[in-house]
């Protein structure tokens, strides 16, 4: 099979539609209710910011309607400075009973390192400090990774 390329011209109307895609299937507003539902939003999240790890941070309410998602840190091609701090601090701002943590690979290998394991386990004690769950941390690859489903939350 053939691999395609594109012109410049062609990737930039590609990203454009994509950023209008992503606007569009916004989650703020909706109900989270399945893990296959999460993957497939962190998915379309993540398509257009592969070339670096970003950290993404989606706050809910007590029935898991969806009050922000957002990037809240970007790092390089292999990893990103996390802080707890910040991430109780957002939580809390909005209100939330509840987070899903992701964040991208962008090497496509969805498993997770021992940092992200780490990390995972920071945020999860800080958050439980001031009663908010972690329902999730997603991790977007090739395929996604879920600590959850993997018994590790």
């Amino acid at each position: 099979m053939a691999t395609k390329t594109y012109t410049p011209a062609q990737q930039s109307v590609i990203t454009e539609a994509l950023n209008l895609v992503q606007e569009r299937a916004s989650t703020e507003g909706e109900f989270i209710t399945s893990p296959s539902q999460t993957f497939d939003y962190f998915r379309l999240f993540f398509a257009n910011r592969q070339e670096r790890e970003h950290f993404a941070l989606m706050l809910l309410d007590n029935q898991h309607k969806v009050l922000e998602c957002s990037v809240i840190f970007s790092g390089t091609i292999d990893g990103a400075a996390i802080y707890p701090r910040e991430i109780v601090k957002a939580a809390l701002y909005a209100n939330a009973a509840a987070v899903i943590l992701a964040h991208n690979h962008p090497s496509g290998q969805p498993e997770p390192s021992s940092a992200d394991r780490r990390i995972t386990q920071r945020i999860q004690s800080a958050l439980a400090l001031v009663d908010i769950r972690v329902l999730d941390h997603v991790i977007v690859g090739d395929t996604c990774y879920s600590f959850a489903q993997s018994g590790e939350l």
